[in-house]
């Protein structure tokens, strides 16, 4: 059976123009196209437990004949979505990036903003009101940005998701595009940062009403079983995001789009190495709802495993898998739900975000205002509570001092521990690998705020599953590439996202992003073969050698970023 298998994918590699390219000219061979896939939250236990119900084109391209690396973490705490696809294309943390989380308070606003609105822009595609959205809070670039300086601004570079901060921040700010959907209709939409009006294409494909074949259907399991439905309720208006995005029919309808992006953008035919991020979203929505131990997510993953394979064979067909690069990883992980916790005797915490920043204020009205309460915290989630700065300073208390306090008073609630904003800015933290995490979830946003440091197993309610701690259920993620330069194997040195960036950097021959502490992974990289004298040359029928993966070069660790970005101040 492996011998039939190995066949069959030296066939399809024929087919696709696998040997038109030469091994030995790996490091030097530039494709004409990478795709990187950032599945949110595909924890990185789930290829394994999964493995051997998986078909033969889709994960187990990567995994069979790609490097795979299944000891893959992040190394920070903040582990929510707009961090990790900006940690895995700038190839740095969030005291690099700048991106602490998926929204934050903003203090001049005295509100919450996303990491990605910006009221400078306008979105396009959509009649609406809501301000636009670009990466002008990253405070590193991007894969993608230093590609379009090495080529001079000939390569292509796009980012796709569901959500708009999953397609943003990974096409940076030279990015030619970035697409994302509007949740009622599924209509794909932009920002007027990257074009005024969408493209003509674009356009014809909402104009099409694609999103409408996704309704009206019903999910089932490989048994039959339906699992979903997306039809819409009597009398209710259809929300696509809502019915159709906790279904793998959502990952259908971004690989619809991203086939229609890469024909009619002519990604891969151009002089320079295009680049194309598609960040998944059905899982994250889906995983949110039932945790990742339910039946519905390993069906989901089949799904994805089936639906990987025919976008790759597109690939194959339109560019030829020789000319591809292919990575794959996740932006975070998730806990188990409350209920299976309790059922294996697992102590699970429940904290309420509201009903924490409750406790929280009354805590403090307690210790600093019995006779009038107040606002001292405005927001808490999922592990960050964010200060109301004009209640202390009623107090006359600085910011070090209130952060602390409020710190002390996550404590008396059940956390584990806590770091201010002020001691983040000085790194000041233990040094230990606990404290590590925590000085690279830092970042210099304005306002005051403390990170808590979670319990394990912790859930915002008794129902559906959460994220954003520093345990590995959420930091654990698969990172696995394929392409020529790749020796396939299972790596099993320790790797982390930021890995990636430097990584595709490296093999380009381009600078990495501007802040990246990622390393080369070299020992998944085909050997360089350079051209020797006849006298010295090589015996052809030798055996190639292949690298050991033993040793692990030393890793570099980021500090604490304290001054203002020019790329920030310059868009």
């Amino acid at each position: 059976m492996r011998f039939c298998v190995r066949a069959q994918f030296a066939l399809l590699a024929l087919c696709f123009g696998v040997s038109g390219l030469s091994f030995g000219s790996a490091y030097n061979a530039r494709p004409k196209l990478i795709v990187i896939i950032v599945i949110d939250q595909f924890r990185g236990d789930y290829l394994e437990r999964y493995r051997d119900q998986l078909g033969e084109g889709g994960f187990r391209l990567l995994l069979d004949h790609g490097a795979y690396f299944p000891d893959c973490s992040y190394n920070y705490a903040n582990t929510t979505t707009a961090p990790g696809h900006a940690t895995l294309l700038t190839g740095a943390y969030s005291n690099g990036h700048g991106i602490l989380g998926n929204e934050w308070w903003d203090p001049q606003k005295k509100k919450k903003v996303t990491s990605v609105e910006d009221d400078a822009t306008k979105l396009v595609g959509v009649s609406s009101d809501a301000p636009g959205a670009s990466p002008h809070n990253l405070l590193a670039d991007t894969l993608g940005d230093e590609l379009k300086l090495a080529t001079g601004g000939k390569a292509q570079v796009f980012g796709i998701s569901l959500k708009d901060r999953a397609a943003v921040l990974p096409a940076g700010f030279a990015g030619d595009g970035a697409y994302w959907i509007e949740p009622k209709t599924g209509a794909w939409i932009t920002s007027d940062y990257y074009r005024p009006e969408l493209p003509r294409w674009a356009a014809e494909f909402n104009a099409s009403k694609r999103a409408d074949k996704y309704l009206n259907r019903d999910w089932k399991d490989g048994k039959g079983n339906v699992l979903r439905s997306t039809q819409p309720q009597p009398g209710k208006a259809a929300d696509f995001f809502g019915l159709v995005g906790s279904t793998p029919f959502a990952n259908d309808y971004e690989f619809e789009f991203a086939r229609e992006l890469i024909a009619y953008e002519k990604l891969g035919a151009g002089p320079a190495t295009d680049l194309l991020v598609i960040g998944l979203s059905a899982n994250d929505i889906l995983g949110h709802q039932v945790g990742p131990d339910a039946p519905e997510m390993q069906a989901m993953a089949l799904a994805l495993d089936r639906e990987l394979s025919e976008f790759f064979t597109y690939l194959g067909h339109q560019i030829g898998l020789a000319n591809v690069w292919i990575a794959l990883s996740a932006d975070h992980g998730v806990a188990p739900t409350a209920q299976v916790a309790a059922r294996l005797h697992i102590p699970a915490t429940i904290l309420s975000p509201s009903k924490v920043r409750t406790a929280l204020n009354h805590a403090l009205s307690e210790r600093f205002s019995p006779a009038h309460p107040a606002e001292y915290v405005v927001d808490f989630g999922p592990s960050v509570a964010w200060l109301n700065e004009a209640a202390f300073s009623a107090l006359r208390m600085k910011e070090e001092d209130a952060e602390r306090a409020v710190g002390e008073a996550l404590n008396q609630l059940g956390m584990r521990g806590f770091y201010t904003r002020s001691q983040l800015a000085r790194g000041d933290v233990p040094n230990t690998e606990a404290g590590l995490r925590f000085e690279h979830s830092y970042s210099p946003l304005p306002g005051w705020y403390v990170m808590a440091v979670l319990p394990p197993f912790a859930e915002g309610g008794e129902t559906g599953a959460e994220h954003g701690a520093s345990y590995s259920y959420d930091t654990h993620v698969p990172l696995a590439f394929y392409g020529i330069p790749f020796q396939p194997g299972t790596y099993r040195t320790h790797s982390e996202p930021v890995d990636l960036a430097v990584t595709l950097a490296s093999l380009l021959g381009i600078n990495a992003p501007t802040s990246a502490v990622g390393r080369v992974l070299t020992e998944a990289l085909v050997p360089v073969r350079r051209p020797e004298s006849s006298e010295h040359a090589p015996d052809p029928k030798a055996a190639p050698s292949k690298p050991s993966g033993a040793i692990q070069p030393a890793r570099l660790t980021s500090q604490p970023l304290r001054a203002s970005s020019s790329l920030k101040d310059s868009q």
